[in-house]
């Protein structure tokens, strides 16, 4: 039987790396190779497309950095495996960043499949212009935008796969607080939005083709 995080992972990798096929090849940089794992108590997880040189760096307890310059796709964090339905996150996070990047509580689901962001802070490139807002949910101090939408994959594993993509993205920005992601769930479901099981979810820095750095402290979620 084929371990259902490692199915993620690479349903994950594989339609980044094919999209960012689809852009041009990219050559190789130095840096962190791609990783996952438990550090500290904490999971945590770590993907570059070789796009750009980045460093990844696991820190004490939930504390993280990554570092890249221009070129390609990266992301990496640290949270929680598996998640829960109902968990508070409270993080701190430093970024500096030109272009595009992403500060969010990311996670996936099983059945339905299900890829989540809960976006805090973003760069140059804001998600909800390049698609309908089905809603909104006022929680943690600001109004979230909601979206949705639904890829047809094909991967090595499991033949198609109909993933969906639900978003709330932060009108305020910030980089530190508390996120109540049972109240994001909660106003997902709402809007016909179901989730399933939680698998994995964690604070997550992302660049693409951008250059920067964040330092992130993931705290003891409640759940």
């Amino acid at each position: 039987m084929i371990n259902l995080a490692w199915t993620l992972i690479l349903i994950l990798t594989y339609s980044r790396i094919t999209f960012a096929t689809l852009l041009g090849g990219l050559s190789t940089q130095g840096g962190t190779p791609p990783s996952e794992g438990v550090h500290d108590g904490f999971y945590h997880y770590w993907w570059t497309d070789g796009g750009a040189n980045a460093t990844y760096t696991n820190k004490a307890n939930g504390q993280f950095s990554i570092e890249w310059g221009t070129g390609g796709n990266v992301f990496g964090g640290k949270g929680w495996r598996p998640g829960t339905a109902n968990r508070i996150i409270n993080y701190s996070a430093t970024l500096a960043t030109t272009g595009n990047s992403y500060l969010s509580v990311y996670g996936w689901t099983q059945s339905p499949l299900v890829e989540y962001y809960v976006l805090d802070n973003y760069g140059t490139y804001n998600p909800t212009s390049a698609t309908t807002i089905r809603g909104n949910v006022t929680v943690d101090g600001s109004v979230y935008d909601i979206l949705a939408n639904t890829r047809v994959l094909m991967t090595p594993i499991n033949g198609t796969s109909i993933l969906r993509q639900y978003w709330s993205v932060r009108r305020d920005k910030r980089t530190s607080g508390s996120v109540n992601l049972g109240a994001h769930f909660r106003a997902w479901e709402e809007l016909g939005m179901k989730v399933g099981t939680h698998t994995w979810q964690i604070v997550a820095c992302e660049g693409y083709f951008s250059s920067g750095t964040c330092d992130v402290m993931v705290n003891s979620g409640d759940s």
